[in-house]
């Protein structure tokens, strides 16, 4: 992960190229202007997100909301997730933007070091699922085999699209760990099968034609009809260093348009999508 100081720069420099050989795409597809506090007072209806907020990172839980804010997902998976700043999140969007979510959390770690507290009471680290509308079922899943690091899925049945789907949320291994995520993703990937529609989100950490993804691609589509698992695919990065990683995986539904937007709050960028009706 990029330090705050490295993104800002890249930011500084993307901008003054910008002034210089002037924008060949619209300005917003940048740095998103955060909404203004007071502007937002309800969700997109069957609008999902991924986003991997960062961690360790010294970001303000308030520029997080902001960004978050700035689309009003019905659903956003996150990941890299301490409860305390899931907690923070939550807060500064119910007060400052009138949006109020219900949380579910896929901890796979206990981390003092990543999330703070107390040596004796650590705060959790993993996944959380923050949803509009309420969430049954939940399921916490620490994969077999983490890697480097213990690594998971969380799943919760919500409603999107005046139906009940099973959402899933998700982090792998790290890069250069292929061997830890094959096995990952067959865990997961036998677990979405059971389900006639799914929404899987989260950071995957590796591109479309990594093997390891295959189970996925076997099972549901990319939001982004462009891109596959092949070299004909054009897939529109999600990180700052220009790999996608992350994924709004769906099985059984439909998506209407995505959007991948940079933000100074992450090394990955906001991924959302808008779903068509069932």
């Amino acid at each position: 992960m990029l330090g705050r100081g490295t993104r800002l720069l890249a930011g500084a420099l993307t901008l003054a190229c910008m002034v210089l050989v002037g924008p060949s795409a619209p300005s917003d597809t940048l740095f998103a202007r955060s909404v203004l506090v007071g502007a937002v007072r309800d969700v997109v209806p069957n609008r999902v997100m991924t986003w991997n907020i960062c961690n360790p990172c010294d970001e303000s839980n308030a520029d997080r909301a902001a960004d978050i804010a700035t689309y009003a997902p019905q659903v956003i998976g996150m990941q890299e997730a301490c409860v305390r700043d899931v907690e923070g999140i939550r807060d500064y969007l119910k007060r400052r933007y009138g949006l109020v979510y219900h949380v579910k959390y896929g901890s796979v770690l206990q981390s003092w070091g990543r999330c703070g507290g107390v040596p004796w009471s650590p705060g959790g680290f993993g996944q959380a699922i923050l949803s509009a509308a309420p969430m049954t079922d939940r399921v916490n899943v620490e994969y077999p085999d983490g890697g480097s690091e213990d690594r998971g899925y969380m799943a919760v049945t919500t409603e999107v699209g005046g139906r009940p789907v099973r959402v899933f949320n998700t982090h792998l291994a790290q890069r250069r760990q292929e061997e830890f995520r094959a096995g990952q993703t067959r865990v997961l990937a036998a677990a979405v099968a059971r389900h006639e529609r799914a929404i899987v989100l989260g950071d995957f950490n590796a591109v479309p034609d990594s093997p390891e993804l295959a189970p996925m691609w076997a099972l549901a589509a990319d939001t982004d009809a462009q891109c596959r698992p092949s070299s004909g695919g054009t897939c529109e990065p999600t990180t700052d260093w220009q790999s996608k990683f992350d994924y709004v995986f769906l099985r059984g539904i439909t998506p209407l348009r995505h959007r991948v937007q940079p933000t100074l709050s992450s090394d990955h960028h906001l991924l959302f999508t808008d779903l068509g009706p069932t």
